[in-house]
């Protein structure tokens, strides 16, 4: 799978910092590459929202870090969806799954019950490849299970960086993605007690992020919204795409890993090979002819 074409061009994220530089924020737009990849998986309502808020998440962690370093996020609950898992870089791609895409739970007045499908107990688990020998990896056990909050929580306990994190995901009654986007707001040293305060009365005050998206908002829009009279500047602005690392390369490399004995049984029960990518859903066949090839090139060897 490559590039949603789609979300490459629609979907975008822009990072901003405070004229002061005491404030630095992020905001995206993620509609297409959240509704592609719901599309990918079959996911119902419950589920779509939980995943597009996660990969939401994923994109502007992602952007927090240098190029060539990747994150993972991982929310494991008790709740029927199990566990979200999301992959993301420094460049706007992310891909993600959801164990359980057939969950449509709802709260008693009738919206998405997000926390309840994922569970209020669990762990969200943070692994950062910095591209040293190990990666950094820190865990901390779900806050709300709303996402957005478990990851300002994980930034706040784990990385001490005081943030502020808004998700939202539209899902329409045919199942259909409207909208999906947020936010990720942190205060840099020194503080400013003052302007947090603000910022916060203004997040604790503003519309739902889905109903602002859902009204035309943009990145600019949400976070114009929130700064209002606090000067800043835009410092980058990048596409966000549904982006997955699958290849066939790839798979063969997972087939030569089985060893001869393995592929010489898969050849002889089967005669063939479908090998589909949790992430993306990407099916990748072999023929009879392929798997000799493949297991003669460890003989060979």
């Amino acid at each position: 799978m490559g590039t949603s074409t789609d979300s490459a061009i629609t979907d975008y994220l822009i990072r901003i910092v405070t004229r002061e530089g005491n404030i630095r924020a992020l905001a995206c737009v993620t509609t297409h590459l959240v509704g592609d990849a719901c599309r990918r998986h079959g996911t119902l309502p419950t589920a779509s929202a939980a995943l597009g808020r996660a990969l939401t998440g994923g994109v502007l962690m992602g952007a927090l870090l240098k190029t060539g370093q990747r994150i993972a996020l991982t929310f494991e609950g008790n709740g029927p969806l199990h566990k979200i898992i999301v992959e993301a870089d420094a460049n706007g791609a992310v891909r993600g799954l959801v164990r359980n895409p057939a969950v449509n739970l709802l709260r008693d007045d009738g919206k998405l019950d997000v926390a309840g499908a994922l569970g209020k107990a669990g762990f969200l688990t943070v692994s950062r490849d910095l591209g040293l020998k190990e990666p950094y990896t820190g865990t901390v056990m779900l806050h709300t299970s709303e996402i957005a909050e478990d990851l300002a929580w994980y930034l706040a306990e784990s990385e001490q960086i005081p943030s502020a994190v808004g998700l939202g995901v539209y899902v329409e009654q045919d199942g259909s993605v409207a909208a999906a986007g947020g936010f990720l707001i942190q205060a840099l040293p020194p503080g400013d007690d003052q302007l947090i305060d603000r910022l916060m009365e203004r997040i604790g005050s503003m519309p739902p992020v889905t109903e602002m998206l859902r009204t035309g908002a943009t990145p600019e829009g949400l976070l114009e919204y929130l700064f209002e009279d606090i000067p800043f500047d835009i410092l980058e602005k990048r596409t966000a795409a549904l982006v997955c690392s699958c290849s066939r390369e790839r798979i063969e490399r997972v087939l030569l890993s089985l060893g001869s004995d393995e592929l010489s049984s898969l050849i002889h029960d089967q005669g063939k090979a479908s090998v589909g990518c949790e992430f993306c859903g990407e099916h990748y066949n072999f023929t009879r002819e392929e798997l000799e090839r493949l297991r003669d090139s460890l003989t060979a060897a």
